[in-house]
């Protein structure tokens, strides 16, 4: 898989934001979680899109959008920016399908900035306390440190978190794919900043309202992942009255390259069924 294009942007409190829109149908926006960017759901997004209106958007912070050091990048701002979008894009109850901590924006766009859904799946998601992998709380603990590794050293440390996400191993285009924004200076501050800036805060303030949730909801979780454990999908399942789930086996937290074509299945069957 190689990096994509985002031909389009816009502005937001002095942030701007990568996005693109392609193909036929009911619009479907995709959110992606950390440390990746939208390229994660591009293979994935095309198949789709000769059925759905796609949107792809890369959260300040992340990937081709702007990066700047004085601008917080927590849940708390993509959440209220991912219903921002929604109303600039005119899309009323798009489907949503969100990854990793682009599940907790999602849910917190929803439950908190009026933001509504034709359907929500959600895919290994950020979405219950505790999260965060240990090399992250370490992180957290350290990020002042972390950004000042001579960019040699960085560069290993993040390919290694990256394919610890992996349960079949990632090819050597998928790590550069994965590692491009972060690897000049810019995105190794932005890197260790985002992670510095998470916070289980922002999950904890919406998980008492999970049951508020009246939208179609599908959980999909690769059985391998290691980040967060696939047992958090039954929790979340308890949590969202009617959800449903679905256990993707050979998979971990990156299931869109350990299993492209069964998640690819899943989401269209999903999908089709709404």
């Amino acid at each position: 898989m190689t990096a994509h294009h985002l031909g389009r942007s816009l502005h937001w409190r002095g942030r701007r934001v990568a996005w693109d829109r392609f193909g036929a149908g009911e619009p479907l926006v995709f959110l992606h979680g950390t440390p990746w960017s939208s390229a994660l759901w591009r293979r994935i997004a095309d198949a789709l899109s000769a059925r759905f209106t796609v949107h792809l958007w890369d959260m300040p912070g992340y990937g081709a959008s702007s990066k700047d050091a004085d601008h917080r990048v927590d849940l708390g701002f993509q959440g209220e920016l991912f219903a921002f979008l929604l109303e600039q894009w005119g899309l009323d109850r798009p489907h949503i399908v969100a990854h990793d901590i682009g599940g907790a924006v999602a849910l917190r766009a929803r439950l908190l900035h009026g933001a509504r859904y034709a359907s929500l799946c959600l895919v290994d998601v950020v979405a219950l306390s505790p999260w965060g992998s240990p090399f992250f709380r370490l992180v957290q603990e350290h990020a002042d440190v972390f950004a000042q590794l001579p960019a040699a050293v960085h560069r290993g440390a993040v390919e290694a978190y990256i394919r610890g996400a992996s349960h079949t191993g990632v090819s050597g285009s998928d790590s550069a794919m994965l590692m491009l924004p972060w690897s000049d200076a810019q995105g190794q501050a932005a890197f260790y900043r985002q992670i510095a800036q998470a916070d289980e805060g922002f999950t904890d303030e919406i998980e008492p309202r999970y049951g508020e949730i009246d939208e179609p909801v599908h959980i999909v979780w690769g059985a391998e992942d290691t980040w967060i454990p696939a047992d958090r999908a039954s929790r979340l399942q308890t949590r969202i009255a009617g959800a449903s789930l679905a256990v993707v086996p050979d998979a971990g937290h990156l299931i869109q390259l350990d299993a492209p074509e069964a998640l690819t299945a899943e989401l269209a069957r999903w999908l089709d069924g709404r």
